[in-house]
């Protein structure tokens, strides 16, 4: 089995802090987005990953999986270069994927449980040609959304209809024993310049037209996963994963009161300030006098003077005196 992640995405939703980094690359709870996505995909069997990346940051996703993950994981890195929806980038991985049993792990999605317990899900379920993470939700109107017959298998999808056929939301993880047929059906919409939801290839309708040519896919049902494409998410997604993680930052820090759980960068300076609960402290930043709660604070960015709760502060940010709930770019300055 092969794990696709798509991670070439633009992440407008999370300007400023994707101004300069890809999405994947926003730090939180010790590691990047996607970090935090390959380590739960280690703990499964799959070897082998395919990372869709695109634009001009690209190498920095290239540079970092290589180096954190490569004693783990044999990569290919494919690239979408014109950003044409979800569908288009997991079209762009048949060259290497094709006929492989496939894992597709969104790369701006982390989960309360891990992929193993997917897979374990997919196994149980009758023979099919795929499986398809779903929870039910208040607005499905906002998801791709998955109707199922009586037998459980899926009968429709559809993404973010206005009226929707059932509650339960794509929670972006698919498991697909036939690739082939997933690639096909990518493929007829792509050629056919057969657009959906946002003037996109949609990888649901792929799924759709799946379902249409007679191929059985089923569902399971995921826990809560954390969309950490948005501001607000990312912030919750950084508040689970320092519960649940043995997280090292308090022995680091000295002359401040600290507050667990939190996590701290190497060579990071702290004084006379409060930090915590729930903070993410990348390396070499430094805050002085400040009281930083519910936070992630990038690297080498200074904090002077400030009481922060609910914020995202980006790498090389200045931030000094009085300041409340913020969400500030990299190399950013600002002064009250």
């Amino acid at each position: 089995m092969k794990a696709i992640i798509p991670a070439a995405g633009q992440g407008t939703r999370l300007y400023p802090q994707t101004h300069t980094k890809p999405k994947g690359m926003v730090r939180l709870a010790g590691k990047p987005i996607l970090g935090h996505i390959l380590q739960n995909i280690a703990e499964t069997s799959v070897k082998e990953v395919v990372v869709i990346v695109g634009g001009t940051m690209k190498e920095q996703i290239i540079e970092y999986v290589q180096t954190a993950f490569s004693d783990r994981f044999t990569f290919d890195f494919v690239e979408q270069e014109d950003a044409k929806g979800l569908g288009h980038s997991i079209y762009q991985a048949e060259p290497v994927a094709r006929s492989d049993e496939l894992l597709i792990a969104l790369g701006d999605m982390l989960f309360e449980n891990g992929f193993d317990t997917f897979l374990s899900a997919h196994d149980e379920l009758p023979k099919s040609d795929g499986s398809i993470g779903v929870k039910e939700v208040a607005e499905p109107s906002r998801y791709g959304v998955v109707e199922t017959n009586r037998d459980n298998a899926v009968s429709r999808l559809v993404e973010k209809p206005e009226d929707p056929p059932s509650n339960f939301a794509i929670s972006g993880v698919y498991i697909i024993e036939n690739s082939n047929a997933l690639f096909d059906a990518l493929g007829y919409l792509i050629n056919n310049d057969i657009r959906g939801a946002g003037n996109e290839f949609q990888l649901t309708d792929a799924l759709q037209r799946m379902v249409e040519q007679g191929h059985n896919l089923r569902t399971f049902e995921v826990e809560d996963w954390y969309d950490c494409g948005r501001p607000e998410t990312l912030l919750k997604a950084n508040r689970v994963l320092l519960e649940r993680t043995d997280a090292d930052g308090e022995e680091k820090l000295s002359d401040s009161v600290i507050i667990p759980p939190i996590d701290a960068g190497e060579g990071i300076t702290v004084e006379a300030s409060v930090i915590g609960p729930y903070v993410s402290i990348d390396d070499g930043a430094t805050i002085e006098q400040s009281i930083v709660a519910n936070s992630i604070v990038g690297k080498d960015a200074v904090l002077q003077g400030v009481n922060i709760d609910e914020s995202i502060i980006g790498s090389n940010a200045d931030v000094q005196s009085e300041a409340n709930n913020l969400n500030v770019g990299d190399n950013s300055s600002i002064n009250f």
